[in-house]
Protein backbone atom coordinates (compact mmCIF):
# COMPACT_ATOMS: atom_id res chain seq x y z
CA UNK A 1 0.00 0.00 0.00
CA UNK A 2 2.82 2.39 0.84
CA UNK A 3 4.36 1.69 -2.55
CA UNK A 4 1.10 2.62 -4.30
CA UNK A 5 0.91 5.92 -2.40
CA UNK A 6 4.53 6.63 -3.26
CA UNK A 7 3.92 6.01 -6.98
CA UNK A 8 0.86 8.30 -6.93
CA UNK A 9 2.89 11.01 -5.21
CA UNK A 10 5.70 10.75 -7.75
CA UNK A 11 3.22 10.95 -10.64
CA UNK A 12 1.49 14.00 -9.15
CA UNK A 13 4.78 15.78 -8.56
CA UNK A 14 5.85 15.00 -12.09
CA UNK A 15 2.67 16.59 -13.43
CA UNK A 16 3.36 19.87 -11.61
CA UNK A 17 5.07 22.66 -13.59
CA UNK A 18 8.74 23.08 -12.75
CA UNK A 19 8.22 26.80 -12.09
CA UNK A 20 5.04 28.71 -11.53
CA UNK A 21 4.51 31.35 -14.25
CA UNK A 22 5.47 34.85 -13.14
CA UNK A 23 3.05 37.73 -13.55
CA UNK A 24 4.37 40.15 -16.18
CA UNK A 25 6.18 43.16 -14.77
CA UNK A 26 4.46 46.38 -15.84
CA UNK A 27 6.95 49.09 -16.60
CA UNK A 28 5.90 52.43 -15.12
CA UNK A 29 5.62 55.49 -17.30
CA UNK A 30 7.86 58.44 -16.39
CA UNK A 31 6.83 62.09 -16.64
CA UNK A 32 9.41 64.64 -15.56
CA UNK A 33 8.06 68.21 -15.26
CA UNK A 34 10.80 70.81 -14.92
CA UNK A 35 9.77 74.35 -14.02
CA UNK A 36 12.08 77.14 -15.13
CA UNK A 37 13.38 79.56 -12.45
CA UNK A 38 11.04 78.62 -9.60
CA UNK A 39 12.00 78.81 -5.96
CA UNK A 40 11.37 76.37 -3.14
CA UNK A 41 9.22 78.95 -1.37
CA UNK A 42 6.96 79.38 -4.41
CA UNK A 43 5.31 76.03 -3.68
CA UNK A 44 2.89 76.36 -0.78
CA UNK A 45 3.41 72.70 0.19
CA UNK A 46 6.92 73.80 1.22
CA UNK A 47 6.10 77.31 2.39
CA UNK A 48 3.07 77.70 4.63
CA UNK A 49 3.66 81.47 4.66
CA UNK A 50 3.55 81.78 0.85
CA UNK A 51 1.36 84.66 -0.32
CA UNK A 52 -0.48 82.35 -2.72
CA UNK A 53 -1.48 78.67 -2.87
CA UNK A 54 -0.34 76.11 -5.48
CA UNK A 55 -3.16 73.56 -5.15
CA UNK A 56 -2.18 71.16 -7.93
CA UNK A 57 1.47 70.86 -6.93
CA UNK A 58 0.34 70.61 -3.30
CA UNK A 59 -1.99 67.77 -4.29
CA UNK A 60 0.94 65.99 -5.92
CA UNK A 61 2.84 66.37 -2.63
CA UNK A 62 -0.10 64.98 -0.64
CA UNK A 63 -0.16 61.92 -2.91
CA UNK A 64 3.59 61.38 -3.05
CA UNK A 65 6.95 62.25 -1.52
CA UNK A 66 8.47 65.72 -1.10
CA UNK A 67 12.23 66.18 -0.76
CA UNK A 68 13.33 69.06 1.46
CA UNK A 69 17.02 68.95 0.46
CA UNK A 70 16.89 68.61 -3.34
CA UNK A 71 19.35 70.45 -5.57
CA UNK A 72 19.63 71.29 -9.23
CA UNK A 73 22.96 70.41 -10.81
CA UNK A 74 23.71 74.09 -11.28
CA UNK A 75 22.27 77.46 -10.30
CA UNK A 76 21.36 78.16 -13.95
CA UNK A 77 19.42 76.26 -16.56
CA UNK A 78 21.60 74.84 -19.37
CA UNK A 79 23.99 72.95 -17.08
CA UNK A 80 21.11 71.62 -14.97
CA UNK A 81 19.40 70.25 -18.11
CA UNK A 82 22.62 68.58 -19.22
CA UNK A 83 22.88 66.94 -15.80
CA UNK A 84 19.28 65.70 -15.76
CA UNK A 85 19.62 64.00 -19.14
CA UNK A 86 23.16 62.62 -18.79
CA UNK A 87 23.54 61.98 -15.06
CA UNK A 88 26.76 64.04 -15.08
CA UNK A 89 27.67 67.43 -13.71
CA UNK A 90 27.80 69.87 -16.60
CA UNK A 91 31.19 71.30 -15.61
CA UNK A 92 32.61 67.98 -16.85
CA UNK A 93 31.54 69.07 -20.35
CA UNK A 94 32.97 71.93 -22.42
CA UNK A 95 30.65 74.34 -20.55
CA UNK A 96 32.54 75.61 -17.51
CA UNK A 97 30.20 78.47 -16.64
CA UNK A 98 27.13 80.29 -17.92
CA UNK A 99 24.62 78.86 -20.42
CA UNK A 100 24.46 78.10 -24.12
CA UNK A 101 23.24 80.90 -26.36
CA UNK A 102 21.02 81.29 -29.41
CA UNK A 103 22.94 79.37 -32.05
CA UNK A 104 25.60 77.60 -29.97
CA UNK A 105 26.57 74.06 -30.88
CA UNK A 106 25.15 71.07 -29.01
CA UNK A 107 26.46 70.55 -25.50
CA UNK A 108 25.71 66.84 -25.01
CA UNK A 109 28.59 64.84 -26.41
CA UNK A 110 28.19 62.38 -29.29
CA UNK A 111 27.46 58.83 -28.13
CA UNK A 112 26.79 60.04 -24.58
CA UNK A 113 24.09 57.89 -22.96
CA UNK A 114 21.06 59.91 -21.90
CA UNK A 115 18.02 59.03 -19.85
CA UNK A 116 16.08 58.93 -23.12
CA UNK A 117 18.48 56.59 -24.93
CA UNK A 118 18.68 54.32 -21.87
CA UNK A 119 14.91 54.05 -21.54
CA UNK A 120 14.49 53.62 -25.29
CA UNK A 121 16.87 50.64 -25.12
CA UNK A 122 14.59 49.22 -22.45
CA UNK A 123 11.34 49.34 -24.38
CA UNK A 124 10.14 52.91 -23.77
CA UNK A 125 8.79 55.44 -26.21
CA UNK A 126 10.48 58.75 -25.40
CA UNK A 127 9.49 62.39 -25.91
CA UNK A 128 10.87 65.84 -25.16
CA UNK A 129 8.30 68.64 -25.13
CA UNK A 130 9.41 72.06 -23.93
CA UNK A 131 12.47 74.25 -23.55
CA UNK A 132 15.65 72.49 -24.76
CA UNK A 133 18.51 74.99 -24.24
CA UNK A 134 21.29 72.50 -24.94
CA UNK A 135 22.29 73.56 -28.46
CA UNK A 136 20.92 72.22 -31.75
CA UNK A 137 23.67 72.60 -34.40
CA UNK A 138 21.74 74.80 -36.77
CA UNK A 139 22.39 74.66 -40.51
CA UNK A 140 24.54 77.50 -41.81
CA UNK A 141 22.84 80.16 -43.93
CA UNK A 142 24.08 81.48 -47.25
CA UNK A 143 21.94 84.56 -46.69
CA UNK A 144 23.97 87.13 -44.79
CA UNK A 145 20.77 88.68 -43.41
CA UNK A 146 19.82 85.44 -41.62
CA UNK A 147 21.78 84.00 -38.67
CA UNK A 148 21.04 80.39 -39.75
CA UNK A 149 19.02 78.55 -42.39
CA UNK A 150 15.69 77.95 -40.68
CA UNK A 151 14.40 75.94 -43.66
CA UNK A 152 16.91 73.15 -43.06
CA UNK A 153 16.69 70.59 -40.23
CA UNK A 154 18.92 71.07 -37.22
CA UNK A 155 21.63 68.44 -36.90
CA UNK A 156 21.22 67.61 -33.23
CA UNK A 157 17.62 67.84 -32.13
CA UNK A 158 16.57 65.90 -29.02
CA UNK A 159 15.90 62.97 -31.39
CA UNK A 160 19.69 62.68 -31.83
CA UNK A 161 19.96 61.85 -28.14
CA UNK A 162 17.36 59.11 -27.86
CA UNK A 163 14.03 60.92 -28.04
CA UNK A 164 11.52 59.37 -30.44
CA UNK A 165 9.51 62.59 -30.56
CA UNK A 166 10.41 66.19 -29.81
CA UNK A 167 8.57 69.50 -29.86
CA UNK A 168 10.74 72.24 -28.40
CA UNK A 169 11.83 75.83 -28.34
CA UNK A 170 15.61 76.22 -28.75
CA UNK A 171 16.40 78.07 -25.52
CA UNK A 172 14.79 80.33 -22.93
CA UNK A 173 11.71 82.27 -23.97
CA UNK A 174 13.72 85.52 -23.86
CA UNK A 175 16.55 84.24 -26.11
CA UNK A 176 16.01 84.22 -29.90
CA UNK A 177 15.17 82.59 -32.23
CA UNK A 178 11.52 82.28 -31.29
CA UNK A 179 10.41 79.20 -33.21
CA UNK A 180 9.02 75.75 -32.49
CA UNK A 181 11.20 72.86 -33.64
CA UNK A 182 9.38 69.55 -34.14
CA UNK A 183 11.54 66.48 -34.71
CA UNK A 184 14.39 68.69 -35.86
CA UNK A 185 12.42 70.93 -38.23
CA UNK A 186 11.13 74.47 -37.66
CA UNK A 187 7.34 74.33 -37.76
CA UNK A 188 6.88 77.78 -39.34
CA UNK A 189 9.51 80.02 -40.86
CA UNK A 190 10.25 83.32 -39.12
CA UNK A 191 8.27 86.14 -40.69
CA UNK A 192 9.12 89.02 -38.36
CA UNK A 193 11.43 90.32 -35.64
CA UNK A 194 9.89 90.74 -32.20
CA UNK A 195 11.06 92.12 -28.87
CA UNK A 196 9.54 93.29 -25.62
CA UNK A 197 10.89 95.79 -23.13
CA UNK A 198 8.26 95.63 -20.40
CA UNK A 199 9.47 95.19 -16.81
CA UNK A 200 8.60 91.50 -16.43
CA UNK A 201 7.47 90.46 -19.90
CA UNK A 202 10.71 91.35 -21.70
CA UNK A 203 12.49 89.35 -24.36
CA UNK A 204 15.42 90.09 -26.65
CA UNK A 205 14.90 91.09 -30.27
CA UNK A 206 15.00 88.19 -32.67
CA UNK A 207 13.45 86.26 -35.56
CA UNK A 208 10.00 84.90 -34.71
CA UNK A 209 8.11 82.06 -36.37
CA UNK A 210 4.81 82.73 -38.10
CA UNK A 211 3.07 80.38 -35.63
CA UNK A 212 4.85 81.67 -32.52
CA UNK A 213 3.33 83.82 -29.79
CA UNK A 214 5.24 84.11 -26.51
CA UNK A 215 2.03 84.26 -24.48
CA UNK A 216 0.88 80.87 -25.83
CA UNK A 217 4.03 78.79 -25.27
CA UNK A 218 3.15 77.32 -21.86
CA UNK A 219 -0.31 76.19 -22.96
CA UNK A 220 1.08 74.87 -26.26
CA UNK A 221 3.54 72.63 -24.43
CA UNK A 222 0.83 71.27 -22.18
CA UNK A 223 -1.52 70.67 -25.12
CA UNK A 224 1.21 68.76 -26.97
CA UNK A 225 2.02 66.74 -23.84
CA UNK A 226 -1.62 65.79 -23.29
CA UNK A 227 -1.87 64.68 -26.91
CA UNK A 228 1.29 62.62 -26.49
CA UNK A 229 -0.03 60.92 -23.34
CA UNK A 230 -3.24 59.93 -25.10
CA UNK A 231 -1.43 58.63 -28.16
CA UNK A 232 1.00 56.44 -26.20
CA UNK A 233 -1.12 55.12 -23.35
CA UNK A 234 -0.76 51.54 -24.61
CA UNK A 235 3.04 51.45 -24.25
CA UNK A 236 5.52 52.53 -21.56
CA UNK A 237 6.72 56.07 -22.20
CA UNK A 238 9.09 58.71 -20.88
CA UNK A 239 7.91 62.31 -21.25
CA UNK A 240 10.52 64.95 -20.44
CA UNK A 241 8.55 68.19 -20.01
CA UNK A 242 10.87 71.16 -19.35
CA UNK A 243 8.62 74.21 -19.15
CA UNK A 244 9.71 77.71 -20.18
CA UNK A 245 7.91 79.24 -17.18
CA UNK A 246 7.89 81.05 -14.79
CA UNK A 247 11.17 82.29 -16.38
CA UNK A 248 11.10 85.65 -18.17
CA UNK A 249 9.23 86.79 -20.12
CA UNK A 250 6.72 86.57 -17.30
CA UNK A 251 3.47 86.37 -19.24
CA UNK A 252 0.43 85.19 -17.29
CA UNK A 253 -2.62 85.14 -19.54
CA UNK A 254 -5.61 87.33 -18.77
CA UNK A 255 -7.27 84.43 -16.92
CA UNK A 256 -4.43 84.52 -14.36
CA UNK A 257 -3.71 88.24 -14.17
CA UNK A 258 -3.90 89.39 -10.55
CA UNK A 259 -4.82 85.94 -9.20
CA UNK A 260 -1.83 85.70 -6.86
CA UNK A 261 -2.43 89.06 -5.23
CA UNK A 262 1.34 89.55 -5.37
CA UNK A 263 2.76 90.43 -8.80
CA UNK A 264 3.03 89.08 -12.35
CA UNK A 265 5.51 86.44 -11.26
CA UNK A 266 3.11 85.09 -8.66
CA UNK A 267 0.37 84.98 -11.28
CA UNK A 268 2.68 83.07 -13.65
CA UNK A 269 3.53 80.54 -10.92
CA UNK A 270 -0.19 79.89 -10.52
CA UNK A 271 -0.42 79.31 -14.27
CA UNK A 272 2.42 76.77 -13.98
CA UNK A 273 0.55 75.11 -11.12
CA UNK A 274 -2.54 74.86 -13.31
CA UNK A 275 -0.40 73.30 -16.06
CA UNK A 276 0.72 70.61 -13.62
CA UNK A 277 -2.92 69.98 -12.79
CA UNK A 278 -3.73 69.51 -16.47
CA UNK A 279 -1.08 66.80 -16.75
CA UNK A 280 -2.43 65.09 -13.62
CA UNK A 281 -5.93 65.12 -15.10
CA UNK A 282 -4.70 63.77 -18.44
CA UNK A 283 -3.23 60.76 -16.64
CA UNK A 284 -6.54 60.13 -14.89
CA UNK A 285 -8.51 60.55 -18.11
CA UNK A 286 -6.31 57.98 -19.86
CA UNK A 287 -6.27 55.52 -16.96
CA UNK A 288 -2.54 55.99 -16.43
CA UNK A 289 -2.37 57.67 -13.03
CA UNK A 290 -1.78 54.40 -11.16
CA UNK A 291 1.25 53.32 -13.20
CA UNK A 292 3.00 56.60 -13.88
CA UNK A 293 5.90 58.08 -11.96
CA UNK A 294 5.23 61.81 -11.97
CA UNK A 295 8.00 64.20 -10.91
CA UNK A 296 7.78 67.95 -10.41
CA UNK A 297 10.92 70.00 -9.82
CA UNK A 298 12.75 73.14 -11.02
CA UNK A 299 16.03 73.82 -12.80
CA UNK A 300 17.24 76.40 -10.24
CA UNK A 301 15.92 78.97 -7.81
CA UNK A 302 13.76 82.00 -8.51
CA UNK A 303 15.49 84.78 -10.48
CA UNK A 304 16.01 88.11 -8.67
CA UNK A 305 14.62 89.99 -11.68
CA UNK A 306 11.20 88.41 -11.01
CA UNK A 307 10.66 91.16 -8.46
CA UNK A 308 11.99 89.33 -5.42
CA UNK A 309 12.80 92.50 -3.45
CA UNK A 310 9.22 93.73 -3.77
CA UNK A 311 7.80 90.26 -3.03
CA UNK A 312 9.86 90.05 0.17
CA UNK A 313 8.50 93.41 1.32
CA UNK A 314 5.04 91.86 0.94
CA UNK A 315 6.04 88.78 2.95
CA UNK A 316 6.70 86.28 0.15
CA UNK A 317 10.13 84.61 0.13
CA UNK A 318 10.76 82.56 -3.00
CA UNK A 319 13.95 81.06 -1.54
CA UNK A 320 12.04 80.08 1.61
CA UNK A 321 14.55 81.63 4.00
CA UNK A 322 17.67 80.35 2.26
CA UNK A 323 20.33 82.76 1.07
CA UNK A 324 20.51 83.89 -2.54
CA UNK A 325 18.60 83.31 -5.75
CA UNK A 326 19.15 81.91 -9.23
CA UNK A 327 22.80 81.96 -10.38
CA UNK A 328 24.21 81.92 -6.81
CA UNK A 329 26.31 79.27 -5.13
CA UNK A 330 24.24 79.86 -1.99
CA UNK A 331 21.30 77.56 -1.26
CA UNK A 332 18.69 79.81 -2.86
CA UNK A 333 20.43 79.32 -6.19
CA UNK A 334 20.06 75.55 -6.39
CA UNK A 335 17.85 74.19 -3.60
CA UNK A 336 14.61 73.39 -5.42
CA UNK A 337 11.24 71.72 -4.90
CA UNK A 338 11.24 68.03 -5.80
CA UNK A 339 8.04 65.99 -5.54
CA UNK A 340 7.47 62.49 -6.88
CA UNK A 341 4.27 60.46 -7.01
CA UNK A 342 3.99 56.73 -7.79
CA UNK A 343 0.76 55.11 -6.62
CA UNK A 344 1.10 52.05 -4.37
CA UNK A 345 4.89 52.40 -4.33
CA UNK A 346 5.51 55.80 -2.75
CA UNK A 347 3.82 56.52 0.54
CA UNK A 348 1.35 59.42 0.23
CA UNK A 349 2.14 62.69 2.02
CA UNK A 350 5.65 61.53 2.88
CA UNK A 351 8.80 63.63 3.20
CA UNK A 352 12.49 62.91 2.88
CA UNK A 353 15.43 64.97 4.08
CA UNK A 354 17.93 63.04 1.95
CA UNK A 355 20.28 65.32 0.03
CA UNK A 356 19.59 64.60 -3.64
CA UNK A 357 20.53 66.11 -6.99
CA UNK A 358 18.71 66.30 -10.32
CA UNK A 359 21.57 64.30 -11.84
CA UNK A 360 20.11 61.28 -10.01
CA UNK A 361 17.36 60.59 -12.56
CA UNK A 362 19.20 58.10 -14.77
CA UNK A 363 20.46 55.85 -11.97
CA UNK A 364 17.00 55.94 -10.39
CA UNK A 365 15.38 54.82 -13.66
CA UNK A 366 17.92 52.04 -13.91
CA UNK A 367 17.23 50.99 -10.32
CA UNK A 368 13.49 50.85 -10.92
CA UNK A 369 13.98 48.69 -14.01
CA UNK A 370 16.59 46.50 -12.34
CA UNK A 371 19.26 47.42 -14.89
CA UNK A 372 22.96 48.13 -14.45
CA UNK A 373 24.41 51.22 -16.07
CA UNK A 374 27.75 51.00 -17.89
CA UNK A 375 30.76 52.65 -16.24
CA UNK A 376 30.92 55.38 -18.86
CA UNK A 377 27.38 56.58 -18.12
CA UNK A 378 25.83 58.74 -15.40
CA UNK A 379 28.93 59.14 -13.24
CA UNK A 380 27.21 61.60 -10.89
CA UNK A 381 23.87 59.82 -10.61
CA UNK A 382 22.62 57.96 -7.52
CA UNK A 383 19.70 55.54 -7.39
CA UNK A 384 16.92 57.12 -5.33
CA UNK A 385 14.38 54.33 -5.83
CA UNK A 386 15.02 52.78 -2.37
CA UNK A 387 14.20 56.15 -0.80
CA UNK A 388 11.08 56.53 -2.93
CA UNK A 389 9.75 53.10 -1.99
CA UNK A 390 10.46 53.39 1.73
CA UNK A 391 13.29 50.89 2.06
CA UNK A 392 15.85 51.17 4.84
CA UNK A 393 18.65 53.37 3.56
CA UNK A 394 21.66 55.20 5.04
CA UNK A 395 21.07 58.77 6.25
CA UNK A 396 23.05 60.01 3.23
CA UNK A 397 22.76 57.96 0.03
CA UNK A 398 25.01 60.44 -1.77
CA UNK A 399 28.59 60.56 -0.51
CA UNK A 400 28.60 64.28 -1.34
CA UNK A 401 27.01 66.74 -3.78
CA UNK A 402 28.77 69.35 -5.90
CA UNK A 403 27.12 72.72 -6.56
CA UNK A 404 28.04 75.20 -9.31
CA UNK A 405 27.19 78.87 -9.93
CA UNK A 406 26.67 80.86 -13.10
CA UNK A 407 30.24 82.19 -12.90
CA UNK A 408 31.68 78.72 -12.38
CA UNK A 409 32.19 78.85 -8.62
CA UNK A 410 32.23 75.44 -6.92
CA UNK A 411 30.81 74.26 -3.63
CA UNK A 412 30.79 70.76 -2.18
CA UNK A 413 28.25 69.55 0.35
CA UNK A 414 28.76 66.52 2.58
CA UNK A 415 26.23 65.82 5.34
CA UNK A 416 25.74 69.19 7.09
CA UNK A 417 28.99 70.74 5.87
CA UNK A 418 29.15 72.96 2.79
CA UNK A 419 32.42 74.33 1.46
CA UNK A 420 32.21 77.21 -1.02
CA UNK A 421 35.35 77.83 -3.07
CA UNK A 422 34.66 81.47 -3.83
CA UNK A 423 34.70 84.68 -1.79
CA UNK A 424 31.07 85.64 -2.51
CA UNK A 425 27.90 84.44 -4.21
CA UNK A 426 29.54 83.42 -7.47
CA UNK A 427 26.41 84.79 -9.09
CA UNK A 428 24.03 87.73 -9.05
CA UNK A 429 23.46 88.33 -5.32
CA UNK A 430 25.64 90.38 -3.01
CA UNK A 431 28.58 89.96 -2.80
CA UNK A 432 28.95 89.42 -6.55
CA UNK A 433 32.26 88.34 -8.12
CA UNK A 434 34.61 91.29 -8.55
CA UNK A 435 34.71 94.42 -6.43
CA UNK A 436 31.92 93.33 -4.07
CA UNK A 437 33.93 90.23 -3.09
CA UNK A 438 37.30 91.96 -2.68
CA UNK A 439 38.84 91.39 0.74
CA UNK A 440 36.58 88.45 1.62
CA UNK A 441 38.01 85.01 2.50
CA UNK A 442 38.70 82.88 -0.57
CA UNK A 443 36.69 80.02 0.93
CA UNK A 444 33.48 79.77 2.92
CA UNK A 445 32.44 76.93 5.21
CA UNK A 446 28.92 76.60 6.60
CA UNK A 447 27.31 74.13 8.98
CA UNK A 448 23.84 73.97 7.45
CA UNK A 449 22.43 72.17 10.47
CA UNK A 450 23.16 75.19 12.63
CA UNK A 451 23.21 77.89 9.96
CA UNK A 452 20.88 77.04 7.04
CA UNK A 453 20.85 80.70 5.93
CA UNK A 454 24.67 80.66 5.49
CA UNK A 455 25.28 83.72 7.61
CA UNK A 456 28.41 82.66 9.51
CA UNK A 457 31.55 81.54 7.67
CA UNK A 458 33.35 79.12 10.02
CA UNK A 459 36.25 78.12 7.75
CA UNK A 460 38.86 79.43 10.22
CA UNK A 461 37.50 77.24 13.04
CA UNK A 462 37.51 74.03 10.97
CA UNK A 463 40.66 73.86 8.79
CA UNK A 464 40.61 70.07 8.76
CA UNK A 465 37.07 69.98 7.35
CA UNK A 466 38.06 72.51 4.69
CA UNK A 467 41.02 70.30 3.70
CA UNK A 468 38.87 67.13 3.64
CA UNK A 469 36.24 68.65 1.39
CA UNK A 470 38.83 70.16 -0.97
CA UNK A 471 40.43 66.75 -1.29
CA UNK A 472 37.11 65.07 -2.03
CA UNK A 473 36.18 67.62 -4.70
CA UNK A 474 39.62 67.24 -6.29
CA UNK A 475 39.06 63.47 -6.42
CA UNK A 476 35.64 63.93 -8.05
CA UNK A 477 37.09 66.21 -10.72
CA UNK A 478 40.13 64.11 -11.54
CA UNK A 479 38.29 60.76 -11.58
CA UNK A 480 35.53 62.07 -13.83
CA UNK A 481 32.81 60.81 -11.52
CA UNK A 482 31.45 61.11 -7.97
CA UNK A 483 29.97 57.61 -7.78
CA UNK A 484 31.70 54.25 -7.40
CA UNK A 485 33.14 52.82 -10.60
CA UNK A 486 35.96 53.04 -13.08
CA UNK A 487 37.49 56.54 -13.36
CA UNK A 488 36.39 58.40 -16.48
CA UNK A 489 38.12 61.04 -18.63
CA UNK A 490 37.15 64.67 -18.15
CA UNK A 491 37.50 67.81 -20.25
CA UNK A 492 40.73 69.55 -19.25
CA UNK A 493 40.60 73.19 -18.20
CA UNK A 494 43.56 75.54 -17.80
CA UNK A 495 41.85 77.15 -14.84
CA UNK A 496 38.95 75.48 -13.09
CA UNK A 497 37.04 78.52 -11.79
CA UNK A 498 37.19 78.49 -8.03
CA UNK A 499 39.64 75.57 -7.88
CA UNK A 500 43.03 77.18 -8.46
CA UNK A 501 44.15 75.13 -5.42
CA UNK A 502 44.20 71.95 -7.50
Amino acid sequence: MRLVYLLILVLCVGMLPRQLPQAPVTKPNFIYILADDMGLGDVSAYNAAARFRTPHIDKLASEGMSFTDAHSGSAVCTPTRYGILTGRYSWRSKLKKGVTWSYDSALIEDKRMTVASFLKQNGYHTASVGKWHLGLNWAASSDTTQPVDFAKPVQKAPNYYGFDYSYIIPASLDIPPYVYVENGKVTAQPNRQTESKTEFGWWRKGPTGADFKHEEVLDTFIDKSIDYIGQHKSEPFFLYLPLAAPHTPILPTSAWAGKSGLNEYGDFVLMVDHAVGRIQQALIDNGLDKNTILVFTADNGCAPYAGTADMEKKGHFSSNGYRGYKADIYEGGHRVPFIVKWDNRIKPNSRSDQTICLTDLMATCAGILGKKLPDHAAGDSYDLSPVWTGKRVPPNIREATVHHSVEGAFAIRQANWKLVLAPGSGGWSYPKPGKESEGLPAVQLYDLAQDPAEKTNVYAQHPQKVAELKTLLTKYIREGRSTKGKPQPYVQSDVWPGTEWM
